[in-house]
């Protein structure tokens, strides 16, 4: 029950030993001393909490804000002393905002318990109690013995016990696990593999000491090892955090700096306080008498109370409902992902998908891409392109003809066709059945009927374009092998004799040397007796079977050549040529070895022919790797100079570096020379990692992540290998390919190909940036609008901590009259159309690092409210001065009304300045831009227009009314709107004129705001 209950928690650990002893069946041991050892169960948990821990640990999280904590502070301090405002006013938004942002938090778990769910409730058979059972997969346990069909997932590790196939060897992919689909070949122990029925399987008595694909064999019975979140998928996850964006963190900073600004009024304004009662006609005056508890009480308590009556009638100067307005602008705002049909791949049904929507505006901040490359960049399908025979190119041919074979054409395919490991699978059921020939199908098969599955898939593309069928029969595989680059096959003819077939890889190429060697019997009784002995050896077989296939490999006769292609992914170049114009830097991070990465990164734009390729590879201690690090340093340093020298003189282009570094030399380099490693990396255009195991991908996006500049950087993979460097970056994109879902469930953003990056980024990052920064300096502005005044009515009233504002204004102020409009525009904004930010990613690089949340800016905005508040008040004050019998018949207003002129004032500025911030209009802008002035209209009319029976005190009864029955005060409204507004407008003319950039240049090539309007409905409302 106790475990149980920290399971719920999340507190409930792994089991963290190294080693473990597993019960085939759970048949544990009658006998002796049996400790039980406690595993973690087969669930596979992506969701961040569970129903018992959401309340306290949502809660925590949101607390962690500054601006919640801070509320929670004040609603606290309101209810422990008397406060010139209700506690509601506090009370009421921090809980419109914790509970907002708790349903959008937990809808977005709640999608990730629907994903878990999916892969935990998927059914799987079991041997239990003598009988083959299903069950789901959530119940597997260490010890099960685990039956997999064909085509189906592992749902746990599992060590091979037996198969359908005679040998006991089944042949599996590893796609969900590294992106890879190749095929590989698993061996089960002799004493297990003629285990193939349940009885068997179910006396078997086994102690093993110590996700992938099925394919090709029907059954597949093992035993599992490691379940859940021990399984080696999920221990390539990092531990989940929680990522902050760059905004957010600009907001807490921007955050302080107002609470600094709230404790310097407060401070100030209790100091005034009594400076100004230190004469007694202000201390004590004959209208408000102290009571004996007043004189007697302390006079610290006292200034503390005060301190903390004013910190409470400033409070509002923090913003609490940017929180909750932000958090429903990235809600609502990471719809338009999924809707946008240009993210849309029709061949397989897929559109985009955001798992976390409080990311969005990172999108428009990436500077590093990190990106695997096997079905990310690639298709990961091969495609046999043309062959050499004798000297002789040739292509591919479509036009459905058979060609006529003779002499070398029919040796050299004769060795394509036979010079493999791959394995065939036939889709008619009863190909397998009562042990018949599949060679039966050699005379006039059909290709439809046959599925091929190979080790490499160099080999599935060139035997699938085979046209010949042969029937040898094989005698020696020599497996490929690194070092040797090749494999071979010894095989006997239909006439008896004995040929020798090899294949090889060239360097740097997909391309395969095809040669061949025939052995006269005597040759062959050697060559047999050599492999025999060598196989069986019991020490030193391996350096024994490379002497024998060294022996066998020789003196033999060159047939050709064929070229094989890693097909692309449509438009990968354009886009990494895209994110490079945009200032984007791509890094490739791949597991695959050194020729076959850099051949991918030349054919898809990564690496320039005319680039400078430097190379860490193949480093074996520290100072060797020192030692070359100097070297490719000095190298980029005198190619900088030569550069430069032929600039003076030509108009040549910069040479660009690349660098190509293997996953040893890596962390060589990252162990004692890390320092050394950045600088040459930050001076490459383009950086190429292959070899890399899944946490040093992780590792390599956190060394750039924490690096001085701190740059945001973007991971994106298909495989549950990338998981680790998805999670670890500050945004994580999975690709939705043939590779498994686990790149996709732990990732934020999941597309379906990589070109629909660019647009990601370039348009949806944009726009979300530029409208959320914009959201965060206009709270900022209208909240300095609404205290400020405030702060300069305390000196008019000496410092009385009366309000200047009803209470019900100062509650509704950022939740009612003035929320809509900057929520629609942070939805909708588009500065420049998506066409243009598309055609010049250049425009992406005007909002780097931040630059729209930049401290000058910041500070524009601020002093901005702090002169829109002055202009307020005194405006005001000026216009009621000395006379206050503005009304017709010489009645005089009082304080409630001036406060009111003060709010309407405001509220209509605020509004206004947003309108001319907004370059994209559509009727929703105009709906909340003049409704809500409407409204805040109508609802003071009728809020003091009636007497409200639950309402203790109505001060502001008729007031409103009596407010806009003065044509002197529709003037004053008037002239102080103008007075503020006027400068933005002149500010703005100027700008655009004299120093306009490039993003108000590529304004103008789109025309007005109509024909936008035109090409936005066309693309958006209808996605």
């Amino acid at each position: 029950m106790l475990r149980w209950i920290r399971q719920q928690l999340g507190f409930d650990p792994p089991h963290q030993s190294e080693t473990r002893t597993v019960y085939v069946a759970n048949r544990f041991p009658q006998h002796g001393h049996y400790i039980p050892q406690r595993f973690a169960d087969n669930r596979i948990i992506s969701s961040k909490y569970t129903i018992w821990n959401f309340v306290p640990k949502n809660l925590f999280e949101q607390f962690r804000r500054i601006a919640n904590f801070y509320f929670l502070i004040i609603f606290l301090v309101q209810l422990m002393i008397d406060t010139p405002t209700s506690p509601v006013t506090s009370g009421l938004p921090l809980f419109f905002v914790i509970t907002v942002t708790a349903i959008k938090q937990g809808y977005e778990d709640w999608l990730r318990h629907k994903a878990d769910n999916e892969v935990n409730g998927a059914p799987v058979f079991v041997v239990r109690s003598g009988s083959l059972v299903q069950t789901r997969s959530k119940n597997i346990r260490v010890g099960d013995i685990v039956r997999v069909a064909k085509d189906e997932t592992f749902p746990a590790d599992l060590v091979l016990l037996s198969s359908d196939r005679a040998d006991g060897t089944c042949h599996i992919t590893t796609a969900s696990l590294d992106g890879e689909t190749n095929l590989k070949t698993h061996y089960s122990v002799a004493e297990t593999s003629v285990c193939q029925s349940v009885s068997r399987l179910e006396a078997l008595q086994a102690v093993v000491e110590s996700w992938y694909n099925l394919v090709n064999n029907c059954i597949f019975t093992g035993v599992a090892v490691y379940t859940g979140m021990e399984s080696k998928m999920a221990l390539n996850y990092k531990c989940k955090s929680q990522k902050r964006s760059a905004v957010e963190k600009s907001m807490n900073t921007f955050l302080i700096i107002y609470l600094g600004i709230l404790l310097f009024e407060a401070v100030l304004s209790t100091i005034l306080k009594y400076a100004w009662q230190a004469e007694n006609k202000w201390d004590e005056p004959f209208y408000n008498q102290k009571t004996e508890q007043e004189k007697n009480s302390s006079p610290i308590l006292k200034f503390i109370s005060d301190f903390l009556a004013f910190l409470v009638l400033y409070n509002f100067i923090i913003p609490i409902s940017l929180y909750v307005t932000v958090e429903m602008q990235k809600f609502l705002g990471s719809f338009f992902i999924g809707w946008d049909l240009d993210l849309y791949h029709e061949e397989t049904d897929q559109k985009a998908q955001v798992n976390t929507s409080d990311l969005n505006e990172e999108l428009g901040q990436v500077e590093y891409v990190f990106t695997d490359k096997t079905g990310t960049l690639t298709e990961n399908e091969m495609h046999f392109r043309e062959c050499s025979i004798n000297g002789t190119k040739y292509r591919e041919a479509n036009d459905g003809s058979t060609p006529h074979l003779i002499g070398d054409e029919l040796l050299f395919l004769k060795a394509v066709s036979l010079c493999h490991t791959v394995q065939i699978s036939y889709d008619q059921p009863d190909c397998l059945v009562g042990g018949g020939d599949p060679f039966s199908h050699a005379n006039g098969f059909s290709s439809n009927y046959m599925e091929y599955y190979a080790s490499s898939p160099d080999e599935k593309a060139l035997v699938e374009h085979s046209v010949c069928c042969f029937r040898y029969k094989l005698l020696h595989v020599l497996e490929f092998d690194a070092d040797r680059r090749r494999m071979s096959v010894i095989l006997q003819t239909p006439s008896g004799n004995t040929v020798f077939y090899s294949s090889a890889f060239v360097k740097g190429l997909r391309t395969l040397v095809v040669a061949c060697r025939h052995f006269s019997p005597k040759e062959y009784i050697d060559v047999d007796r050599r492999l025999n002995m060598a196989r069986t050896a019991l020490q030193q077989r391996e350096e024994k079977l490379q002497e024998a296939f060294s022996y066998i490999e020789r003196d033999l006769q060159l047939l050709g050549a064929t070229g094989v292609e890693d097909k692309l992914q449509d438009k990968v170049q354009e886009t990494i040529e895209a994110l490079r114009l945009a200032g984007i830097k791509v890094w490739v991070l791949t597991g695959d070895k050194h020729e076959t990465a850099v051949s991918v990164s030349l054919s898809c734009g990564h690496f320039h022919r005319t680039m400078n390729i430097l190379e860490l590879l193949q480093q074996r201690s520290d100072n060797e790797c020192a030692e070359q690090l100097g070297r490719l340093q000095w190298e980029r340093v005198l190619i900088a100079l030569k550069t430069k020298m032929v600039l003076v003189s030509s108009r040549y282009h910069v040479i660009q570096h690349g660098l190509v570094v293997d996953g040893a030399s890596l962390s060589l380099a990252l162990r004692e020379h890390e320092k050394l490693f950045m600088e040459v990396c930050k001076n490459c255009s383009a950086v190429l990692c292959c070899r890399m195991a899944p946490l040093q991908k992780a590792k390599v996006v956190r060394l750039i992540k924490t690096s001085p500049e701190k740059p945001i950087t973007l991971a994106i993979g298909d495989g549950a290998n990338d998981v680790s460097m998805i999670q670890e970056a500050h945004v994580g994109i999975g690709i939705m390919g043939k590779e498994g879902r686990q790149a996709v469930r732990n990732s934020d953003y999941a597309i379906a190909r990589f070109k629909f990056l660019a647009k990601l980024l370039l348009v949806h990052g944009h726009f979300y940036y530029i409208r959320i920064a914009t959201l965060v300096q206009y709270f900022f502005y209208k909240n300095v609008c609404f205290i400020t005044p405030q702060f300069l009515y305390q000196f008019f009233c000496l410092f009385s901590q009366q309000t200047l504002y009803d209470s019900v204004y100062l509650t509704l102020y950022n939740i009612c009259f003035t929320s809509l409009p900057i929520l629609v525009y942070s939805l909708f904004e588009q500065l420049v159309h998506p066409h243009v930010l598309q055609n010049k990613p250049g425009l992406y690089r005007d909002i780097s690092r931040n630059a729209m949340l930049s401290f000058r800016t910041f500070l524009y905005w601020t002093l901005l409210g702090f002169c829109h508040a002055f202009v307020f008040f005194f405006g005001s004050y000026i216009l009621m001065g000395e006379d206050t019998t503005l009304m017709g018949n010489g009645q005089m207003f009082g304080n409630w009304t001036f406060g009111t002129l003060v709010f309407t004032v405001m509220v209509i500025t605020v509004t206004l300045k947003l309108a001319l911030e907004t370059h994209f209009w559509t009727w929703m802008n105009h709906f909340v831009t003049w409704g809500s002035i409407a409204f805040y209209f109508i609802f003071s009319l009728f809020y003091g227009g009636i007497i409200w029976p639950f309402l203790h005190t109505q001060d502001m009864y008729f007031v409103f009314v009596q407010l806009l029955s003065s044509g002197s005060a529709w003037f004053a409204i008037i002239i102080i709107v103008i007075t503020c507004l006027f400068p933005d407008v002149v500010k703005k003319v100027f700008y655009r004129h004299l120093q306009p950039t490039s993003t108000q240049k590529s304004q103008v090539t789109w025309g007005g705001g109509a024909g936008r309007k035109n090409l936005w409905s066309e693309e958006t409302l209808t996605s």
